[in-house]
């Protein structure tokens, strides 16, 4: 189902494409997670947001094409804080997000950033345990995090992973 994938830096022209697998993988994807208000809070609207390519540009943003199709994406900012990862739902489980998240992380690496943190969903916290994050119980603060929620389950986790353990 991957072949074909080239993974290289946003462009300016994938814009629109990000942010239908961004609303893709909201609505379609985290549907069976998250109870719908959740979902139009986390996505309002198919309608891209008109700074969403500057923003996405303003950082470092990998894009994954399958057969030329944009397929998914991940983007890092400088603090290390790894603010969006997602694919289109057909690729989930296809070994897709690794290939991102393998090129997030060298990006993070060749930077010397010491920590890289994220607030995971439900669906993005079991992958980053696997990739060696574990949670992080002072997490730095961001706006509308954590996701208040009556849930029993959090909408989100604070997470981090240490690139350079103090020794």
């Amino acid at each position: 189902m991957t072949d074909g994938i080239v993974i290289r830096r946003f462009h300016d022209s994938d814009a629109e494409a990000t942010h239908d697998v961004f609303y893709e993988a909201v609505r379609i994807g985290a549907a069976t997670h998250y109870r719908e208000t959740d979902l139009i809070d986390w996505a309002p609207t198919a309608e891209m947001p008109a700074d969403w390519g500057s923003w996405l540009s303003g950082h470092f943003t990998v894009v994954a094409e399958v057969d030329a199709r944009v397929a998914g994406f991940f983007m890092l900012e400088k603090s290390g804080y790894l603010n969006m990862a997602f694919v289109r739902p057909e690729y989930r489980r296809s070994g897709l997000a690794q290939k991102l998240y393998d090129a997030i992380l060298a990006e993070a690496r060749a930077g010397s950033m010491p920590r890289l943190t994220v607030w995971a969903s439900r669906l993005a916290r079991p992958f980053l345990r696997r990739n060696g994050w574990e949670f992080d119980p002072d997490p730095p603060p961001l706006d509308g995090h954590p996701v208040v929620t009556d849930d029993p389950e959090p909408l989100d986790y604070a997470m981090k992973l240490d690139l350079d353990p103090v020794s």
